[in-house]
């Protein structure tokens, strides 16, 4: 693609939705270098008739149509946007016709209603496993570890955190995470905290390179972040895993997506809706 080209991603909300699932499509184009543009909550005629206006400009500008991804839910203020000299997808005419028709009745045209509340219980449970994992982070705290869907256990800087972190936030997974250390290395055998819970416990690998460049941006020059320990950590705790039998994976070419669904599927932990 050789001329510059605008991408809009309009939202009458946060504007999650629609960015997932451009990144998602785009990354099926390996040559797309575009400019992105985010306009969330866009709720009133005002507001699209600005970004309407953004749109015509880019267009002038580049010389092409910019793409135009929506997920405006309001029938008039999509009207409005289709107006614009913007090439627009909007995700709603591509999908909502044929599901109403298979449902055998109209939609509500609820705006918000994917990222907001909702469901008051289930967001109450969302924050809970968000405050669970906050609380057993890193080996903070043993005591209440029976009360963890899932334990990870890994070398530090292995992708623990944020992993338990999204497992909380997007499938309400009450995850905690417990470091290895040398001193576990050691003795040979799971620390005794984990010991009661070795049937909701995975563990995370890593390549020791990648953990030694990660760790060189934390303390750079350090014993800590060398690659000859990161190599003797790696090593040790993936022979501690198979030893326990502990399944693992190997985080270093996955998302953090990616990771809780292996997890999930492998622990036999539900997806949460």
């Amino acid at each position: 693609m050789g001329e510059h080209m605008t991408i809009f991603l309009v939202s009458d909300r946060t504007g999650i939705t629609i960015e997932s699932l451009v990144r998602t499509l785009l990354t099926q184009f390996d040559e797309v270098s575009a400019e992105r543009v985010v306009r969330p909550f866009c709720d009133d005629a005002d507001k699209v008739e600005r970004v309407v206006a953004e749109i015509n400009m880019a267009a002038e500008a580049d010389g092409v149509p910019p793409l135009v991804y929506s997920s405006l839910v309001d029938e008039d203020l999509r009207s409005r946007l289709k107006r614009s000299r913007g090439k627009v997808f909007d995700i709603f005419d591509a999908f909502l016709p044929a599901l109403s028709d298979a449902l055998h009745m109209p939609s509500s045209e609820h705006v918000g209603k994917a990222h907001g509340i909702g469901d008051y219980h289930d967001y109450d449970q969302r924050v809970e496993a968000v405050n669970f994992a906050l609380a057993f982070d890193d080996g903070a705290k043993v005591k209440g570890l029976e009360e963890a869907d899932l334990i990870l256990i890994g070398v530090s800087r292995s992708g623990k955190t944020p992993t338990c972190l999204y497992l909380a936030m997007q499938y309400k997974v009450r995850a905690a995470n417990f470091p290895l250390t040398e001193d576990d290395f050691m003795q040979g055998h799971l620390p005794k905290p984990l010991q009661a819970h070795r049937d909701r416990l995975f563990g995370l690998s890593i390549a020791p390179e990648r953990l030694h460049q990660i760790r060189e941006e934390r303390r750079p020059g350090s014993v800590y972040a060398s690659l000859a320990q990161c190599r003797s950590e790696i090593s040790a705790a993936e022979n501690l895993f198979r030893s326990e039998r502990i399944p693992f994976v190997d985080s270093t070419n996955m998302s953090i997506e990616e990771l809780a669904i292996e997890i999930m599927q492998r622990v036999g932990v539900e997806r949460a809706w």
